[in-house]
């Protein structure tokens, strides 16, 4: 079962192209990083208004 898992597994990746540059992908995790630290940067001190 296991064996028939890896061969269609190697089998998908044979043609299953890159669609994205490596430089690109870490540009767009970067972002998205960057993004979520400035959303929880925004909310920095909102506990103590209450």
């Amino acid at each position: 079962m296991l064996h028939t898992a890896v061969l269609a597994a190697e089998a998908a990746s044979e043609h299953a192209g890159e669609s994205i540059s490596p430089i690109a992908l870490g540009l767009i995790a970067f972002g998205s990083l960057v993004a979520a630290l400035i959303v929880t940067y925004a909310f920095r001190n909102v506990g103590n208004r209450h």
